[in-house]
């Protein structure tokens, strides 16, 4: 894992995310992988940048999300690039749902634990705040419907 300077290149930010850095720095993160070392080495590099950095990667999925997770550093950006998402917030012990479609977005606030379900075949670009990001494993095997929303047998 490394961080590149001056990258010209077109790259696939589905690979190569690209972590943003003090003074408006862009910089590929090549060779990255979810691998305990790779992020480990990816903390230590940006380090420096502390609560402003941030690491932009596109998410390609299909399914339920695996883990929680929680950015108390600072906020996450979620925009869904193609299918549809669900954004599962967990606020107060009581779950906060948004939809996204193409072209939509949503925020989790610094701090929020979350999870991001995806509606068949879908694209998600993440803007997150890296420092301290926390995950812990998903134990419900599908989401309860949303406080105040009717099930469809409920619905008039």
């Amino acid at each position: 894992m490394r961080l590149v300077n001056h990258e010209r290149n077109a790259m696939d930010l589905r690979t190569t995310p690209v972590h943003l850095g003090l003074g408006s720095r862009a910089e590929p993160v090549e060779g990255f992988t979810w691998d305990p070392e790779v992020l480990q080495a990816y903390s230590a590099a940006v380090a420096a940048d502390g609560a402003e950095g941030r690491m932009v990667m596109i998410f390609d999925g299909d399914g339920l999300g695996d883990h929680w997770e929680s950015h108390p550093a600072g906020d996450e950006l979620v925009v869904c690039l193609t299918g549809s998402v669900t954004v599962t917030r967990d606020v107060d012990g009581l779950p906060d749902r948004v939809l996204l479609g193409p072209g939509e977005a949503t925020i989790n606030p610094a701090g929020v634990w979350h999870v991001v379900d995806m509606e068949g075949p879908t694209s998600i670009l993440a803007i997150t705040a890296t420092l301290g990001t926390d995950h812990r494993p998903r134990t419900d095997s599908r989401p309860t419907e949303p406080v105040g929303t009717l099930s469809p047998e409920e619905a008039p």
